[in-house]
Formats: structure tokens, C-alpha cells, sequence
């Protein structure tokens, strides 16, 4: 039996040149979730198209990955908005993808906040309600993603939505258990071994090693690995391969058969 189940997911649909080149598809062979750009920081009518049909063609769970209104940023910048300005935003990113998913006949499981969005909800409260509630306005049946350890993993889930703990594969962890600053050296693991030996300790052990040499214990339901590390495919071929070798099983986040949208 293996030691645990774990969803690998990336995310992708976000530059049309790594459609276009195969990239995405390479990366998608190797994940069991891809978070999909839906007009936020990346992504148009036509990548989004693309990106659910090579998840359909994979078996891979879609889900939708909005962020703040920021293309110049890649939204990796936190925006000064009005709450409901926010929820409005998320709200209509996310109506964008399931209009299309629900035209190509494609499920949509998950929703995963993309960069500066991602990190606002670990810290404030009500940026987390406002996902929450777009969440709950759009299908209340979609799993919502957020940084294990976090408050706002409780906040989704009293709000009655289900929450999955996600840790990552490839960046560093500071001892406090945040990300490592992606502007520091060493913010990015891009070695593919590196990134496999911390994917196995977090699925097997429930730990990961921090910067000071420290371990610090995280649990997690999905382990995220970014397209747009340097070898990214590679990266996550390896881990894929050291987490079965040591006995997890990989499976995505999926809602229950009745929950699949036709």
C-alpha cells in the first residue's frame, strides 16, 4: 500500500509561446493538476482553450488560477483595490474559464489564487473572504488551494468550502515556514533532484528542510511545481518518479462524480 497520495500541479496556460513550442503539454505529462491562467496576470479565450484541451487529453484535473487584475505584473504585484472590486474580478476570471470548460465539456475541480493574490490571502483575512465568497458565487463544489499552514485554509472551510493544503517542490522555505523571497539567491530550486528529495520529505515525512538547515513540519494535499522554473518538465519527471519509487501514489484533486459538469 503506499504511504500516502499526494496531486502534483503546475501552473500553465500562461505564456502562449510555451503552447506553442510544446512546453505546457511536456510539463502537463508529468503533473495531475494544472492551474490555468484565466485572464488575471495571463491568459485569453485561446490559451485557456488550449490548456483544457491538453488537461483532457492528459487526464489531468483543470482548475482555475485568477489573480489581481496585474498583466503588466504577471500579478505579482499586490494592487490597492476595493474588496469588492477584488471579488468581482476573481468572480468574472473564474466565470471566464468555467464558460469555456463548460462548452468543451471539461470539469473544473480547483481554484488556486496565482502570486501576489496567493500570498495576500496567508495574511489577510479579508482578501481570503473575498476568494471565498467569488468561490462560493461561482460553484461552491470547487476545491480551493492555499499554502499549507495558513489561516486562510480554516477561513475557506468555515466559510463551507473545501480547502487543500499545498506545499511546493520547488522553492525554498525560511525557517518561519514562508517562501523564500524569490528576488534572494536560492529562492528557486531548479535542480531536479534537489526538488525530488524535498517533494519525498514532505510526502513521506511531512517536513521540509529550511534555509537555516532547519526542518519544520508541513502537511500538505498537493505539492506545486512552476512552469516557468528553468526545466521545469524535468523537474517534474524526477519528482514524479522519486515520490512512486518511495511508495506515494499520485492522484489529483477530484470531486465526487456528481460534481462533474457537463
Amino acid at each position: 500500500m503506499p504511504l500516502r497520495t499526494i496531486d502534483l500541479n503546475a501552473d500553465l496556460g500562461e505564456f502562449p509561446e510555451r503552447l506553442a513550442d510544446g512546453s505546457d503539454a511536456e510539463l502537463m505529462h508529468w503533473v495531475t493538476s494544472a492551474n490555468i491562467a484565466c485572464g488575471g496576470h495571463a491568459g485569453d479565450e485561446s490559451t485557456i482553450e488550449q490548456t483544457l484541451e491538453l488537461a483532457r487529453e492528459h487526464g489531468v484535473a483543470a482548475g482555475a488560477h485568477p489573480s489581481y487584475p496585474d498583466p503588466p505584473g504577471f500579478g505579482r504585484t499586490v494592487l490597492q483595490m476595493e474588496i469588492r472590486e477584488l471579488e468581482e474580478s476573481v468572480t468574472g476570471q473564474m466565470h471566464r474559464l468555467l464558460t469555456i470548460a463548460r462548452r468543451m465539456q471539461v470539469a473544473i475541480c480547483h481554484v488556486k489564487p496565482h502570486g501576489a493574490l496567493y500570498h495576500a490571502c496567508n495574511c489577510e483575512s479579508d482578501v481570503t473572504r473575498a476568494i471565498g465568497r467569488a468561490v462560493l458565487a461561482t460553484d461552491h463544489r470547487l476545491i480551493v488551494v492555499g499554502q499549507a499552514g495558513s489561516p486562510c485554509l480554516a477561513i475557506y472551510r468555515h466559510m463551507g468550502l473545501r480547502a487543500a493544503a499545498e506545499a511546493f517542490a520547488d522553492r525554498a522555505y525560511e525557517p518561519d515556514g514562508s517562501l523564500r523571497n524569490r528576488s534572494l539567491a536560492g529562492a528557486l530550486l531548479d535542480s531536479p533532484d534537489v526538488a525530488a528529495a524535498q517533494a519525498v520529505a514532505l510526502a513521506t515525512r511531512k517536513v521540509v528542510a529550511t534555509t537555516s538547515g532547519s526542518e519544520i513540519s508541513i502537511s500538505a494535499e498537493t505539492l506545486c511545481l512552476h512552469s516557468d522554473t528553468p526545466g521545469s518538465a524535468v523537474i517534474a519527471q524526477t519528482v514524479r518518479a522519486s515520490l512512486q519509487a518511495a511508495g506515494v501514489a499520485i492522484r489529483p484533486l477530484r470531486r465526487d462524480a456528481s460534481h462533474i459538469q457537463h
